[in-house]
């Protein structure tokens, strides 16, 4: 597996407001996506969709609710219900925890796809592991339609999921109104996508190299959303108490080539409708040096690829939510709460 480490942090970023224009080509993303299930070695490059898994564990175990109807929208293979019901040996036992408590407050799981090869690559038993905590069903829906009355039901779901599915939309901020009248009253909708300049390295290196063998530039990587328009979307979509934040995965790879095989693999390659020619051998051996010269790790020789993910956690309205208060009802003093007005010290730390 080309995945050899991670760095992780937070940060903010400003992506120009996403195109009301139709801009990929759901039907071929669908063959790349069932091209990519019936590959036995896709099976090794799925490290991001389990780590976002993981990560959408921890955060659902802080939630405290009773999800009786929840529904994974655009759920791949099923790596949500993987990671839940699977041991791993690098799990640590806060994660344990974590995934005991989400599998208790689960009763029924509906995993939803476009792509029926990629939503059955696994059986129940091989998901599930054993597990009976909750029943688990699958529905082949196209995510862009939301038209099957299994999802398109008025307050069924307590809670919805849906982890990197949504950067291949066309029009989210229908999809996400579409979410929110599924759900309940202060139902749960928790969603992740790539967004901002994910795959930077990338694209700028298959730009140069293309502008010196070609004298221009092609669209070679996706666009995707900034984190300040997803959180316009949500208000928009009628979303409450939104939480919207961005973390950074760093994925080193031995050589472009690897970066680019394994893209495929995941089923993340280009497929936006004014699709360029296709990359020749020459702009790739072009692009290699170009992206080795600009983002290569000196010491280790490997080339970093960098994605970047919008998390989002938003609420259906309810009578029983709370409510911020209104201005000028605190009853103390900032400067009590600050005391001397020191508040602190604090430093930004990057793991390696």
């Amino acid at each position: 597996m080309a995945c050899s480490k991670s760095i992780t942090r937070g940060f903010h970023t400003r992506i120009p407001p996403c195109s009301q224009f139709q801009v990929f080509d759901r039907s071929i993303k669908l063959k790349q996506r069932a091209r990519a299930a019936s590959d036995p070695e896709s099976s090794k490059v799925e490290y991001l969709r389990d780590e976002i898994a993981r990560r959408s564990i921890e955060r659902l175990s802080f939630i405290d609710k009773k999800f009786v109807n929840f529904m994974d929208f655009g759920s791949n293979s099923g790596n949500f219900v993987k990671t839940l019901c699977h041991d791993d040996v690098r799990d640590s036992e806060q994660l344990k925890d974590d995934k005991r408590v989400v599998k208790e407050r689960l009763q029924s799981l509906l995993m939803v796809d476009s792509c029926k090869e990629m939503l059955f690559r696994y059986s129940d038993e091989e998901l599930l592991q054993g597990s009976k905590d909750f029943a688990l069903s699958r529905k082949v829906v196209d995510e862009e339609l939301f038209n099957d009355p299994a999802i398109a039901e008025e307050n069924k779901f307590e809670g919805i999921i849906s982890n990197l599915s949504l950067h291949w939309i066309n029009d989210l901020p229908r999809i996400l109104q579409s979410i929110h009248k599924s759900l309940k009253p202060d139902g749960m909708f928790m969603g992740t996508m790539f967004g901002g300049d994910t795959l930077f390295e990338l694209r700028t290196a298959l730009q140069l190299a293309e502008l010196e063998r070609k004298g221009g530039i092609s669209p070679r990587v996706s666009p995707f959303v900034g984190s300040s328009d997803v959180g316009n979307l949500m208000q928009r979509a009628k979303f409450n108490l939104l939480t919207v934040d961005v973390e950074e995965i760093v994925v080193a790879y031995p050589d472009m080539w690897s970066m680019m095989r394994d893209l495929q693999l995941m089923g993340e390659s280009n497929s936006i409708l004014q699709m360029p020619t296709m990359l020749d051998r020459d702009m790739l051996l072009a692009a290699e040096p170009i992206y080795r010269a600009m983002h290569g790790d000196e010491k280790d020789g490997s080339l970093p690829a960098t994605f970047r993910l919008v998390f989002m956690i938003g609420w259906k309205p309810s009578p029983n939510q709370p409510k911020p208060l209104k201005r000028g009802t605190q009853d103390f003093s900032l400067k009590d709460a600050w005391g001397d007005g020191v508040l602190g010290t604090s430093k930004l730390i990057e793991d390696k």
